[in-house]
């Protein structure tokens, strides 16, 4: 009986035994997937090292993957520190960003170059003891107060309304981050000139813009900025509206081949819906791809840049101006159809006259492009682009480089063209200009070239 009852017991402490490991087996397995119980730990999206002005509150983003529980800053400068932020997170807050000032207090000394911010942040989860994942990052400040130093070397003396100017200047701080031209609703990239430490860029004021303003905005990886006006006298000017008469001739021919050559409006049938779809939606995305080849500008260091006058096309009368508003009506005035801007200038000789480009460059594209036709784009370098509408024949290919002189096409009448002419688009970083201002050399000796030579002396120190 004695060994029955024995047997019983050390079964029965098995079973629990078994139990009980069981038990643990599966708590340990709920800890380790479970998750309450995540391990992974927070994140401090921030680089080891970075500039602060202490000016502007610096930025310290916090995140985790299930949520934040709290956190502390602690300033130091070598020899004393301070605590600048603590605290604890809303309930399954996942990312939060911390703003930073620079303390009041006269426990740090003001005058160092280098600070440390130590960022302790714990998450809420249940892993170790209830504890929480915890992450400490110690990131290194350098102070820099000092903002850009800009020095305007020479521009143009005026900018007219639809047209070009030029500025060359001096941009220097060790901590450089930004660099550019901030006018009316448009940033221009600038170009390093000469030397490290000098800019140029040519700039444009929209036609269609009645205020324009250009200023150089510089700023350094501290968040200091120095904003330094550009001195232009502004020329306003107004631009011919017209009034064009879409007749059942015009529609049924030009418009009509156009809209079959494009699926997206190829199913079209009523004649004033065709008319407003080709004359304004395929001619803004025209002008957009046209927009998107011109914005480009060199990053390497520009020793020089000259241009010729421009004069494609020998013997050339012009047809139409630059900008002009042309309103569409059918039948009568009252019944306005379509309208749109007239972005270039139209010059027409003998039938399929040749076409020259009068300055060197790379072709960027030379293909067929909607309502402009068969049409060729030079890089001319420095954000100047040069088109060229409605050719019968191409010459050139993309990626060809082209001298002066260098005859690329013929004038014909692809695209929206009811006679054989050239449409003859510049661009400067992806906006029209006035063609007239760089067909006229002396503008181009008094805002181009004279520009160069008084910056030119002013950084070789002659």
């Amino acid at each position: 009986m004695k060994r029955r009852n024995s047997y019983k017991k050390k079964s029965s402490t098995k079973i629990v035994g078994g139990l009980l490991l069981l038990i643990c087996l599966a708590g340990a397995g709920y800890i380790y997937t479970a998750p309450e119980f995540e391990r992974t730990a927070p994140v401090v999206h921030s680089s080891d090292s970075v500039f602060w002005n202490r000016k502007d509150p610096l930025k310290i983003k916090l995140s985790d993957n299930v949520g934040l529980k709290d956190f502390e800053l602690i300033l130091n400068d070598g020899q004393k520190s301070l605590i600048v932020g603590q605290g604890k997170f809303k309930k399954g807050t996942k990312e939060q960003t911390l703003l930073v000032k620079y303390p009041k207090s006269n426990t740090l000394n003001s005058k160092t170059k280098e600070l440390n911010l130590k960022v302790v942040v714990n998450d809420s989860s249940l892993w170790n003891f209830f504890q929480g994942n915890k992450l400490e990052k110690t990131i290194h400040i350098k102070i820099d107060h000092k903002r850009p130093n800009v020095n305007v070397l020479a521009n143009s003396y005026s900018i007219t309304q639809g047209g070009s100017a030029l500025v060359v200047f001096q941009a220097e701080d060790e901590n450089l981050n930004t660099l550019y031209i901030q006018t009316t609703g448009k940033k221009f990239k600038v170009e390093p000139y000469k030397k490290e430490g000098y800019y140029v860029s040519l700039l444009a004021w929209p036609f269609n813009q009645d205020h324009f303003n250009a200023k150089i905005i510089a700023t350094d990886k501290a968040g200091n900025k120095r904003v330094t006006e550009i001195p232009l006298y502004l020329k306003n000017h107004h631009y011919r509206v017209s009034w064009i008469r879409a007749t059942d001739k015009f529609i049924n021919g030009k418009i009509t081949d156009l809209a079959s050559s494009d699926p997206e409006y190829a199913d079209i049938d009523d004649k004033i819906e065709k008319l407003k779809a080709i004359n304004e939606n395929m001619r803004l995305k025209n002008e957009e791809k046209i927009h998107t080849l011109s914005s480009k500008v060199s990053d390497k260091m520009l020793k020089s840049w000259k241009v010729r006058k421009f004069y494609p096309l020998q013997n050339g009368k012009k047809v139409a101006s630059f900008g002009d508003e042309r309103h569409y009506y059918y039948n009568n005035k009252e019944n306005e159809v379509s309208h749109s801007f007239h972005l270039g200038y139209d010059l027409a000789s003998t039938k399929m006259a040749a076409i020259r480009a009068s300055n060197a460059g790379t072709v960027v594209y030379a293909n067929e492009n909607g309502i402009y036709g068969n049409m060729p784009m030079i890089d001319h370098g420095l954000g100047l682009y040069t088109l060229y509408g409605h050719c019968s024949q191409l010459f050139v290919k993309e990626g060809d480089k082209v001298k002066a002189g260098q005859t690329i096409a013929r004038t014909g009448t692809s695209g929206l063209a009811l006679g054989d002419h050239l449409h003859f688009g510049i661009l400067v970083q992806g906006i029209e200009v006035r063609p007239i201002e760089w067909f006229d050399g002396g503008w181009i000796k008094t805002n181009i070239d004279n520009v160069f030579k008084t910056a030119d002396k002013i950084i070789s120190g002659k």
